[in-house]
């Protein structure tokens, strides 16, 4: 399936119905009142989060959602029917703006009730609602209210504990399908991974997290070169960085460069990210080469640098175990949502 994780959309809630303007005529009632009945009201844009849905794909080719119109009301007091809601099924980590005037309304992280993007109008009075005592047959009704109109911009940011960065070919891939289940591309040659990919790791005493592994990230990425301009966004949502950095480069760069030349990409991009908990993972240990990156890495570092080979698996049971700490001590912090802004 085609990875889609931008799109924008018309939202057009339904128009109330107009009330009606009815007076009785029954055999033997010589004096029928007034009995138009009041129109229904304009059906809402609802949007909501489900978890089986992983791309906004649907909504690229259906960029106009419009409710249903209520519809007027009738005679015999008989109220219109109420208009169609339309309910838009998005992936969990979605963040709903305001086309128009930049505004995020929503991030729509967990699992919940559907919110109104857009309110349907209200239906018009009919006549009934008009009689008094001294204006015992009215002609007057109301029209019903126009139902509200927004451009809604969705932008996917992927949920997940962990995220994968590093360089091209740095081996973010094999070590995902190492530690999860996930199944990745894996090539030997640079930009394998087009689009991000979650995978859940569970740990020997049940516990789980999920990782993502994130397109790699070159010189420049946050002013578009490569990938990671587009994909950037995908570990704002991450508790954990792992940084993957190759110790034995094919190019013959020196790897604690690659490491700083990721970082200050990360910090261009958003000095939140770059305070973030990170861990360092020298990959591609297996490799004659990678001993000497390992130390280049630890004498240029103040922090550890875990040795691991996402090809033999050696250091990954390590890595799983230092993640599993930190996210533990994260959890048990609150942690502060932002109220709709609906």
């Amino acid at each position: 399936m085609r990875f889609v994780d931008e799109a924008t959309i018309h939202a057009k809630a339904g128009d109330g119905g107009d009330g009606c303007v009815s007076f009785r005529r029954e055999k033997y009632v010589p004096r029928g009142g007034p009995d138009g009945g009041d129109g229904g009201n304009g059906g809402d844009v609802l949007i909501t989060a489900d978890p089986n849905f992983s791309t906004l794909l649907d909504l690229v080719s259906k960029t106009e959602i419009r409710a249903g119109h209520g519809e007027p009301g009738r005679s015999r007091k008989q109220h219109g029917a109420n208009g169609r809601n339309v309910l838009i099924r998005v992936p969990l980590g979605t963040v709903v703006h305001d086309e128009d005037t930049g505004l995020r309304l929503l991030d729509l992280t967990e699992l919940g009730e559907p919110v109104a993007l857009a309110k349907g109008g209200k239906g018009g009075r009919g006549n009934t609602c008009f009689k008094s005592a001294i204006n015992q047959a009215p002609t007057q009704y109301e029209r019903g209210q126009p139902g509200q109109a927004r451009r809604i911009r969705l932008e996917l940011k992927i949920v997940a504990d962990v995220g994968l960065i590093g360089q091209p070919n740095a081996g973010k891939s094999t070590l995902l399908s190492r530690i999860s289940a996930a199944r990745p591309k894996v090539a030997p040659y640079p930009f394998t991974t087009l689009q991000p990919m979650v995978g859940i790791v569970e740990t020997d005493d049940y516990r789980r997290f999920t990782v993502a592994d994130l397109p790699g990230l070159i010189r420049g990425a946050h002013e578009g070169k490569g990938l990671g301009d587009e994909f950037l966004r995908h570990i704002e949502r991450t508790r954990i960085l792992v940084h993957v950095v190759d110790a034995a480069p094919l190019d013959g760069s020196d790897p604690l460069d690659n490491y700083h030349a990721i970082r200050e990409e990360v910090r261009l991009h958003s000095a939140a990210l770059a305070d973030r908990p990170e861990i360092v993972a020298a990959n591609k240990m297996d490799l004659e080469a990678a001993e000497a990156g390992l130390q280049r890495l630890r004498g240029g570092l103040d922090r550890d640098v875990l040795p691991i080979s996402a090809l033999t698996g050696s250091g990954l049971p390590e890595l799983r175990a230092r993640i599993l700490q930190m996210l533990e001590d994260l959890w048990r912090r609150p942690v502060e949502k932002p109220a709709p802004q609906l």
